[in-house]
């Protein structure tokens, strides 16, 4: 039985208003206006004459009845009202998931006869632009170039100059596509697609990122627990893991620091860590600049390479999580002396099993004028009688640490610049448990306590207590070794999509037999299987924009010539086309075609030319030439997709991201600038100098890369 058929068939009684479904503000941050028409209302004059001309005509000849009832096909339509932000990626991945697993109903479009949906294809077409002297999509749609801090200046401008305010109350509202009035290479866009929407890419503002557009749709959140026995609590909601999570007991040397991971959280690194005596003179040279010589007081551990902190596995019993080693919690509090210095007051030490073996207060050499009671709990009468000196406490531990040793603490270096010591062996919690938005962001150690351990540390009005806090550190480090290398990151609190869709999976269709199986595939340039393909059901490699074309519809569809694909098809695809990404050289490095698990770089990369001609008349406008054929050949797969889908299959198409280069370009400074500078290289003599103008650009550059576009329907 086809596909066509199956939708015809279907005589299910209710009728799904899924617009009126409030979306919950905690995973859903776009605000709308309510319009005022009906979602099931049909559309009025205004906006029926901004659609193509033959939709009209396609909706009578597909809503025929069968045995004296109307067929209720899906659909998805925008309904008119203001939303006051653009769509998100991870709003299109809860339009799929609400219409073929357990995502609730979307806020910003209406979804009409959900559990009519029989299949989703989503293809990502990175290079395709909404507002581009190359790719003009005309202004009339409200969508240009220009990004809310472009906007608010140019309304700032006007409002000082006592102009009216140009009205941008629709500006991220889809526009209606027409043929009449698109440039020539897009125009079979309007044949499938009734508008086009502003989409914006994933990314941190404060920090200027971007953030993965696959990883916005093909990585889930695990959806909220419908367990309201326990009352929700302030703070960090406890930890939960996707359904197969599968702890994997693990030593903990596996989470040792890297020289790299030290020298990115600002960590001094120990000589251990150069091989030859240049390189260490090298480094030497570089730590009297930063005054954190021998000169200067600092100290460096009893350990002369890193080989010297193995352990023979005939010393090791097998399953330890300590592997032979002497793990350490340290924990320090610090006070402020004259001249804004941060010195120590106190240290904490305890070992594997919870023993203290250090625990004293310091007397800081230069004359207190902050104890920070409120953070550290020490006071003036704490520290009148003590004696102890740094140099005290850094020859203790000399004598305590050993090549075998393991340091752990949250945020070490910050302690082990207050003790002026350095050491190669660390773990830090601030690392292993990374913060959910990257770095340079981390967790604090309350949090990570309150969500990982369900304990509560810190509460006291008298300040930290450096022993609750070496302990707490321990006991995560200790479940991280329980847990594997996977707790406590975005691995282990996401889901995969397929996952998601396979769990959540509707047993039949309306009126079939048909089961829904949550089979899933992706089809993609080089080898899927080792990325986000590893979990679908099937991951179809391929050589160019053509293979994918076929690779979605055999996925789609069914084909014995891959024997993971079901025979009825997945019901959910994702692929991508990369052909015009290539072209205009969005990307540094993509698959090679003849290897799928090497890469090639891409070089000779023809550049963007202003177009020849121009004209009022938008439907004149032209791309140019040689960019024209790239675009038409990538709107022609997008049709070819589009036809090769079976009936009442959800097809939507969205460009990831904005232009990338001008943010890969100005990040590529930025790093430069940042060693350099920290190698206390001379303002003069640096290479690349980093000042609040490219600081600004490249928060401007961020926000344009953000800028992406999308399109969909669904396939009657």
């Amino acid at each position: 039985m086809s596909q066509a058929t199956l939708c015809t068939g279907m005589k299910r009684k209710h009728d799904e208003n899924d617009s009126s479904i409030a979306m919950d503000a905690v995973d859903h941050a776009t605000n709308v206006i309510p319009a005022n028409q009906d979602p099931n209302d049909p559309p009025s004059s205004s906006d029926a004459s901004n659609k193509p001309a033959n939709s009209n005509t396609q909706n009578q000849s597909k809503k025929r009845r069968v045995d004296g009832e109307k067929t209720k096909y899906p659909d998805v339509k925008y309904v008119g009202g203001k939303l006051q932000s653009s769509i998100r990626i991870a709003d299109l991945q809860g339009l799929l998931l609400y219409c073929f697993a357990d995502g609730i109903a979307p806020k910003w479009i209406s979804v009409k006869h959900s559990g009519r949906m029989q299949k989703v294809a989503v293809l990502m077409v990175p290079g395709l632009e909404i507002a581009k002297k190359n790719m003009p999509i005309p202004e009339q749609t409200g969508m240009t170039e220009q990004t809310a801090e472009d906007r608010k200046a140019a309304d700032f401008e006007k409002w000082k100059q006592g102009l009216p305010l140009e009205d941008r109350s629709d500006q991220f509202n889809p526009r209606p596509l027409s043929q009449d009035t698109l440039p020539l290479p897009l125009r079979e866009l309007a044949k499938i697609f009734p508008d086009i929407w502003p989409v914006r890419a994933p990314g941190d503002t404060k920090y200027n990122k971007v953030h993965s557009p696959l990883q916005a749709i093909l990585l889930s959140q695990l959806p909220k627990s419908k367990d309201n026995s326990e009352p929700k609590r302030k703070g960090a909601q406890p930890a939960r893991t996707k359904d197969g999570f599968v702890a994997k007991r693990t030593p903990i040397t596996k989470f040792i620091s890297t020289m790299e991971q030290l020298q990115e959280n600002e960590y001094t690194l120990h000589p251990a860590f150069f091989n030859s005596e240049e390189e260490k003179a090298s480094y030497n040279n570089t730590r009297r600049s930063n005054n954190e010589s021998t000169e200067d007081g600092w100290v460096d551990s009893l350990v002369p390479s890193l080989e010297a902190g193995d352990v023979p596995d005939a010393e090791t019993e097998q399953g330890s999580m300590t592997a032979g080693r002497d793990v350490l919690a340290l924990d320090c509090e610090m006070c402020m002396t004259e001249g804004g210095k941060s010195e120590l007051t106190r240290i904490s030490m305890m070992r594997w099993d919870g023993e203290v073996i250090l625990d004293e207060l310091v007397k800081p050499a230069r004359p207190i004028v902050d104890y920070l009671t409120q953070y550290s709990g020490i006071t003036e009468e704490m520290l009148d009688p003590v004696t102890t000196t740094l140099s005290d406490i850094q020859q203790k531990l000399l004598s305590i640490l050993t090549p075998r040793s393991i340091l752990v603490g949250h945020s070490l270096n910050s302690d082990l610049t207050a003790l002026k010591f350095t050491h190669p062996f660390i773990v830090d919690t601030g690392i292993i448990y990374p913060h959910p938005r990257g770095p340079p962001l981390k967790c604090s150690l309350k949090w990570l306590t309150q969500k990982y351990l369900n304990k509560s540390i810190q509460t006291g009005s008298a300040g930290h207590d450096s022993i609750e806090d070496a302990r707490a550190v321990l006991d995560l480090v200790k479940l991280k070794c329980e847990k594997g290398v996977g707790w406590g990151t975005s691995d282990a609190s996401n889901e995969s999509i397929f996952h998601r869709l396979a769990r959540s999976k509707r047993s039949t269709l309306p009126a079939s037999n048909r089961p829904r199986t949550g089979a899933g595939a992706v089809v993609d340039w080089g080898n899927p299987e080792r990325g986000f393909g590893a979990q679908a059901t099937a991951a179809i490699g391929c050589k160019n924009d053509d293979a994918v074309v076929k690779g979605i519809s055999s996925a789609i569809n069914g084909d014995a010539a891959y024997p993971a694909v079901p025979s009825g098809g997945v019901d959910f695809v994702w692929g991508r086309l990369r052909e015009l990404e290539q072209f205009r050289g969005w990307c540094t490095r993509l698959p090679d075609a003849n290897n799928a698990n090497q890469s090639s770089e891409v070089s000779a990369l023809p550049e963007e030319t202003t177009p020849t001609t121009s004209t009022d008349d938008a439907s004149a406008r032209i791309f140019d030439p040689v960019l024209a054929t790239t675009v038409s050949q990538t709107v022609s797969n997008i049709t070819r997709i589009y036809e090769s889908l079976p009936s009442c299959t959800l097809f939507i198409v969205y460009s990831g991201t904005g232009d990338p280069r001008e943010v890969s370009r100005l990040q590529a400074m930025q790093k430069t600038f940042r060693e350099e500078f920290k190698g206390r290289k001379p303002w003069d003599e640096l290479s690349v100098k980093w000042t609040d103008v490219e600081e600004q650009a490249l928060k401007k550059a961020c926000e344009r890369a953000r800028d992406g576009c999308g399109f969909m329907c669904v396939k009657q």
